[in-house]
């Protein structure tokens, strides 16, 4: 038997190895998946991990109504607390353009916005231990607001979030 026809099985193997090596090198977890540092999320450095939501999150930071993966949706989140009161329906509800109406209902300084990518669902199962399904419900309770596309008419898209502790 010739040395080319024993070799050729090993070289398919070896090409089958490293393919499946380098498919697995070129993708990272998803937005949403549990994460101790950005590496595991992606080997890219396109995604961070979130370390102060429990388990770690993957995520990306600074994002837009179409800058996140499929599995996602870009959510605006304000920190701090507000007390003004204002009507989010009402266009300019705070009468500052410094300032924005959150879903919550509160004026909010534009400055204090951040923004994330994270996991849509349609049900609490879809997302991990520790984590709910924002609805517009909870998103008024414990906060987060979906960022659409200018002019956007289509509903609120669920997310995944650290839940509240009890």
């Amino acid at each position: 038997m010739s040395r080319q026809l024993l070799l050729r099985p090993f070289v398919v193997t070896l090409a089958a190895v490293l393919t499946g090596a380098l498919a697995l090198a070129g993708c990272g977890d998803e937005i949403g998946d549990s994460c101790k540092n950005a590496a595991d999320c992606s080997p890219d450095g396109d995604r961070t991990c979130d370390t102060s939501s429990v388990g770690g999150y993957c995520t990306i930071d600074g994002c837009d109504f179409d800058t996140c993966p499929g599995e996602a949706t870009c959510v605006r989140f304000y920190a701090g607390t507000f007390s003004t009161t204002c009507d989010p329906t009402a266009e300019n509800a705070c009468g500052s353009l410094d300032e924005v109406c959150t879903i919550e209902g509160r004026c909010a300084p534009r400055t204090n916005e951040a923004r994330f990518c994270m996991r849509t669902c349609s049900s609490r199962s879809d997302c991990r231990d520790g984590y709910e399904c924002r609805d517009l419900a909870l998103m008024q309770e414990h906060g987060g607001e979906p960022v659409l596309a200018p002019g956007s008419t289509r509903s609120l898209p669920s997310f995944c979030a650290q839940a509240p502790a009890p």
